[in-house]
């Protein structure tokens, strides 16, 4: 029970870090109908970024720093070289994004290297968060942080620790999830934001700058992302192919939460990360499965291979199976509102 408990914090955490990812891809697709290709780029910056900056002023102001120095290349990004293409349609801004993801990976393997960098979390963030007991007389019981050693050496107690890093990523990602529902509807530039999105002439018309608007917008969701590089860079690891296992799923979260929604981004993200940790704990396959549901399966069942595989092993697969039955039956997604 124990190690379920672990496994169901493990999938949150890995789900609010993807939204932290997909939420800056939500926004920039919902003002700009961009989908940024180099999305998982600016998060391996992101991570790389902090860990230069750790050894020069810390690590706490790097966790600021480096997210909005990937926030101003991402802005001249798209100040550069983005709208200049925008004119011409979503082919060549996907291809221009698609291409920049293989600069910057050359850049970073020109400049770290192609190993993986000893990025680690500073002392107050190592060690565990707290330790799931569970004893055989006592059942579950919580200690925060480390456990005593004579609780968890006790006749049949089992501890599970779940790690520090991992509960302030889930206390980051809730509090930019806060920030944003403000920013976008208690503020005078969230409004702004907003009515560019649906009557940009008319946002002109009142005197402000729309291109700027969506600069900063574009700059914006970059940041979100490093800010999510930097929190998985120390979690996880900061390598070179950090952004290609990332790159793909994040648009699956999008596509099921419903491209352009944040709500949806949200949804989509802690089911994703659900689904792929959850089956882990699962001793078990897909026969065992279909035989408590009371659907007889055996050797002579089609997909006989395919079905002796244990729910572990199919783990992987299953975010991207549910964004094919996505696709199939709501294309616009779980909270989506656009089709496009």
């Amino acid at each position: 029970m124990d190690q379920i408990l672990i496994n169901l914090l493990n999938g949150l955490s890995s789900g609010l870090l993807l939204f932290m990812l997909s939420s800056g891809l939500t926004l920039i697709f919902s003002m700009m109908g961009v989908l940024n290709f180099a999305h998982a780029s600016f998060y391996m910056l992101g991570a790389y970024f902090a860990y230069t900056l750790v050894g020069v002023i810390g690590f706490w102001p790097a966790l600021l720093a480096a997210p909005l120095l990937v926030g101003l290349v991402g802005a001249g990004f798209e100040r550069m070289a983005l709208r200049r293409v925008h004119k011409f349609g979503h082919v060549p801004e996907l291809l221009i994004t698609f291409g920049l993801s293989y600069v910057v990976l050359e850049l970073v393997q020109l400049v770290w290297g192609r190993t993986a960098v000893p990025f680690t979390p500073p002392p107050s963030l190592q060690g565990p968060a707290f330790t799931i007991v569970q004893h055989p007389l006592q059942g579950l019981s919580l200690a925060l942080g480390e456990a005593p050693l004579a609780l968890c050496s006790a006749a049949g107690a089992a501890c599970s620790k779940f790690p520090l890093t991992r509960a302030f990523m889930m206390l980051v990602a809730l509090g930019m999830l806060l920030a944003l529902w403000l920013l976008l509807t208690r503020t005078r530039i969230g409004l702004v934001i907003q009515a560019a999105l649906t009557h940009p002439e008319m946002v002109e018309a009142l005197g402000h700058n729309v291109p700027r608007v969506l600069m900063l917008v574009f700059g914006s969701g970059c940041a979100l992302a490093a800010l999510a590089g930097v929190i998985g860079g120390f979690t996880f690891v900061t390598e070179p192919s950090m952004a290609v296992i990332v790159g793909s799923i994040i648009f699956v979260v999008v596509v099921v939460g419903g491209v352009g929604s944040l709500a949806g981004a949200f949804v989509g993200s802690i089911l994703i990360g659900l689904l792929q940790t959850l089956p882990l704990t699962v001793d078990g396959s897909l026969i065992t499965l279909l035989n408590s549901l009371g659907i007889a399966a055996g050797p002579q069942t089609f997909g006989y291979p395919i079905l002796r595989l244990s729910l572990a092993q199919v783990a992987p697969i299953l975010p991207y199976l549910l964004m094919v039955l996505i696709l199939i039956f709501r294309p616009k997604g779980l909270l989506g509102t656009r089709e496009d």
